[in-house]
Order: C-alpha cells, then structure tokens, then sequence
C-alpha cells in the first residue's frame, strides 16, 4: 500500500495511522499473550533502551530496536535474527503506546510480512492489562 507518493495530497501524522491501521489487524494484549505463549507469534519490543530500562521487559520478547527491525525481520536479509524464519511469521510489535509500532507493522507488509501487526495501546497497555513484566534492573 502506497500511503503518499506523488501526485498525492500530504497527510498528517493522524490521517497517516488511520490509514496504515485500516490495512491489518491489531491485536489487543491478551490476544498478543496468547499466541505468544501458544507459539502462534512473535512479540517484538522495538522501544528504545531507556524505556525499557525504566519499564521493564515482556519475558520472551524479542528485542529489535525500531531502527534496526526491517534488516534483523527480512526473511531474506544477510542481517536477519533466527526468529525471521519466512514471510507468513505472524510478528506482533510493541512500541511504548502503540504509535510507531504501526508505522512499523506497515514497513514489515512492504518486506512481505503480511501477518505483521502491532500491539493496540503498546506496552503501557500490556502492563495496564496485567500482564506479565520483567522489572527493570
């Protein structure tokens, strides 16, 4: 999905979400936990240190840091993790609040991720929902 390209009008930041967000589902937190624990998908923490450091960690996450995720997710790619075991891995990402892990999801259905998606809410909303969470050291 081209969200803007030439010829078309720019879009602000919210009509950008809406857009993404009506391409895929998201999932809410214990739907994410389930097909975690049930090995269905693969929860992906793209937050940035500090956040986890000051929140804590979902146990069995998989840390990818939002600047790396295209190269260490590609199926394909010379730099990808274990985990990026072919296009149709179901990848549920999680952002802070559930923002950039949208722009995200959409990033990964460019690379042919087609069961990518994102975490409503983000982690605050994992934790909000009892959840299990790693403390921070």
């Amino acid at each position: 999905m081209a969200v803007s390209g030439l010829g078309e009008r720019p879009v602000g930041i919210d009509e950008l979400l809406e857009r993404v967000r009506a391409t895929y589902a998201r999932v809410e937190p214990h739907e994410a936990y389930d097909a975690a624990q049930s090995g269905e998908a693969l929860l992906v923490d793209i937050r940035y240190e500090a956040l986890r450091e000051r929140d804590g960690l979902v146990p069995g996450a998989l840390v990818v840091e939002r600047n790396e995720l295209e190269w260490r997710l590609d199926p394909r790619g010379s730099h990808r993790v274990p985990e990026a075991s072919g296009h149709d891995l179901r990848v549920v990402l999680f952002c802070n609040e559930g923002y950039a892990s949208s722009l995200a999801a959409e990033s990964l259905h460019r690379l042919g991720l087609h069961r990518a998606t994102d975490l409503a809410g983000g982690f605050q909303a994992w934790r909000a929902a009892g959840l299990p969470v790693t403390d921070p050291a």
